[in-house]
């Protein structure tokens, strides 16, 4: 019995041990998810009224008999899909619903060709069917303007020579509590519905639309990125807290079994001490 009781209280102390290093990585997440969210709500207005403004030039670009191809499209086959995924683990249901979303959504189209990010998204489509041509691996820990330049400008290498649209795979962050799974269209563009009004524009229509296309796409890559990682964070922090209450309700029974196996182990020796005196007074 006092081998049992010792090797109860190893389990309890390892269950500490592992309870402090999810508390701490609870922490981390909540700071994490706090400042990326931060970034996110001041990203997300600016890319909702670039949109809106560029629906309203392409309108009226349109009225003049004019095309994008940004915009209108460029009649290619083949689909490049930029799946955004992370470079850790210890984030719950993030890896699997990433990477099951995306491989749906690859399944029913032809010619695809693969941009991934995250070093679980490479290890989950490398040797798969679809070519990976591009690999994001540790670059948007904390979300930047060149990483989405980057990814920009692999993007428009590809369209128009080797696919003819493109999109992205992601988690949406709705709330603390609530991510999403999105598939989401990038090239053409996905514009709110326009109102075609007389301009003014200088140097020119055609050249407004074509840097504001560009602009508009380098602003949802970015704002993407930072809806992957605000999400990553909230669901590491869910996972975490859930981690940690396990650990609080396994200790819990660990040490009421320990405590009875002591008990048992005191009641025991007692019950040797009072059998040995009964033995020396007969």
């Amino acid at each position: 019995m006092a081998v049992r009781a010792r090797q109860i209280y190893r389990r309890i102390q390892n269950v500490r041990h592992v309870r402090q290093i999810t508390k701490a990585m609870y922490t981390i997440a909540t700071t994490q998810v706090m400042q990326r969210k931060r970034v996110l709500l001041a990203a997300r207005p600016f890319g909702a009224e670039s949109r809106q403004v560029l629906a309203d030039l392409v309108a009226a670009f349109r009225q003049g008999g004019l095309s994008h191809p940004l915009v209108d499209g460029v009649g290619q086959p083949g689909t490049a899909v930029l799946v955004i995924n992370t470079d850790r683990g210890l984030c719950g249901r993030y890896v699997g619903d990433v990477n099951r979303a995306a491989d749906h959504f690859c399944r029913g189209r032809e010619g695809v060709r693969l941009l991934v990010g995250g070093d679980k998204a490479n290890r989950h489509f490398r040797g798969g069917p679809w070519p990976i041509v591009r690999r994001y691996l540790r670059l948007y820990d904390r979300p930047n303007l060149d990483i989405a330049r980057a990814i920009q400008a692999d993007l428009l290498a590809l369209y128009g020579r080797d696919v003819g649209e493109a999109y992205a795979v992601y988690m949406y962050f709705r709330g603390e509590l609530s991510q999403q799974v999105r598939v989401e269209r990038l090239l053409p563009l996905a514009l709110p519905e326009g109102r075609p009004r007389d301009l003014l524009v200088e140097p020119g229509l055609p050249q407004v639309v074509n840097e504001l296309a560009r602009l508009v796409l380098l602003g949802r890559i970015y704002e993407i990125l930072v809806d992957a990682k605000t999400s990553e964070h909230a669901i590491r922090r869910q996972a975490m807290k859930a981690a940690t209450d396990n650990a609080d309700e396994l200790m819990e029974k660990l040490t009421l079994n320990y405590n009875k196996a002591r008990q048992h182990r005191i009641t025991t020796e007692l019950a040797d001490i009072m059998g040995g005196a009964e033995a020396v007074r007969d």
